[in-house]
């Protein structure tokens, strides 16, 4: 903190500091004309003092300082989606400590916020994050920037997941799709997959000129790069480039949500304040919300698995499901859902017995 102060006829500026020993200090000096001379001795002593200057630095936001870490340390020596993972955790440092400073975060203040992350994100999740903060704020004790490291024997908790099914039975399936709100992107993109048995990145790639709004069709013939976030992509193989049949009711929900975001031909449908959501976030809105329906947890991959089983089990053939879901061949989708194909034969084998035995 600077402050100015006239003495008789001349100026004075006064710098109050934190050494590093933790005690506060001034530096003064007097003689100055004029004000302006005064203000300009005082930042050019502060810019020139390597202890001033990292000082300074403690009054800038958590958030501030960890995107600024992250650029300097980790964009050119981590993979691209390792860095993507630091610039997730960016995001949710904004949101969680928002403007808090480096010099206000004490161990106390640390936990609360890593405990409200907590609230809505998985243990090992929690644990990232913590680690992410951890390393950047202990280059700051190296600098002299901070003096202690708030994140010192933090507790880490977060929501304890059932592990996941590979998919939901026919009711359970319902249950979700008729509890999903078509206002918000994610949960469109949850009833889509369900509906349709599409790819995440399938999904993803979607414009509005993909969609036959006459024929109640979606065209498939590219995917969306959410890993590495370069752009369009092949469909993961020949077969997968395709159009898959919806009903009415999808083509007026979709007809619908175009009109409602005032999307262009090639907009893309889910991409929210200029980005398309994560996995990750897709698959933390479709827990929560499994959750809140108290309803077995399955990924989002799952609500595949989940559209596949239910068209198997309702008599669609093994050919017809394998095209709708873009395999490359029959096999494919025999092997992937070989437990319900068995399931099935064996239904088939006690009908054609039952018909064998009406007929003697």
């Amino acid at each position: 903190m600077v402050s100015y102060q006239k003495r008789g006829k001349v100026w004075q500026y006064e710098i109050s500091y934190k050494d590093l020993d933790g005690s506060f200090k001034k530096l003064r000096k007097s003689g100055f004309k004029l004000k302006s001379d005064a203000v300009q001795a005082a930042s050019l002593m502060q810019a020139s003092s390597r202890l001033l200057a990292t000082r300074s630095l403690s009054n800038q936001s958590l958030a501030t300082y960890f995107e600024h870490w992250i650029l300097l340390y980790k964009q050119n020596s981590v993979s691209n989606i390792t860095f993507m993972k630091y610039q997730n955790t960016a995001k949710h440092i904004r949101k969680i400590f928002q403007n808090i400073s480096l010099n206000e975060l004490s161990k106390e203040l640390y936990q609360e916020k890593l405990n409200k992350f907590a609230e809505t994100h998985a243990k090992r999740t929690v644990s990232c994050f913590h680690k992410h903060i951890k390393a950047a704020l202990s280059d700051a004790i190296d600098d002299g920037i901070i003096d202690k490291d708030p994140t010192r024997k933090a507790v880490i908790t977060g929501k304890d997941y059932l592990p996941a099914q590979k998919f939901l039975n026919y009711n359970e399936w319902k249950k979700l799709i008729h509890s999903l709100s078509f206002e918000e992107p994610g949960e469109l993109m949850i009833y889509l997959a369900a509906l349709t048995g599409m790819r995440y990145a399938e999904i993803a790639a979607i414009t509005p000129d993909h969609i036959d709004f006459l024929n109640n069709t979606i065209k498939i013939d590219r995917t969306w790069d959410y890993k590495y976030r370069s752009g369009f992509k092949p469909t993961k193989n020949v077969a997968s480039s395709r159009v898959i049949a919806i009903d009415s009711k999808t083509t007026e929900v979709l007809h619908s949500f175009i009109a409602k975001k005032n999307l262009t031909s090639t907009d893309l449908l889910f991409k929210v304040n200029d980005q398309i959501y994560y996995s990750a976030q897709i698959n933390e809105i479709l827990t929560n919300k499994l959750a809140s329906l108290s309803l077995p947890r399955i990924t989002f991959h799952g609500l595949r698995h989940t559209h596949a089983s239910i068209l198997l089990y309702q008599g669609v053939s093994v050919l017809s499901v394998s095209k709708r879901l873009g395999h490359s061949n029959t096999t494919t989708t025999q092997s992937t859902y070989l437990h319900i194909i068995k399931e099935l034969e064996t239904k088939d084998t006690d009908q054609i017995l039952k018909i064998l035995s009406e007929s003697n």
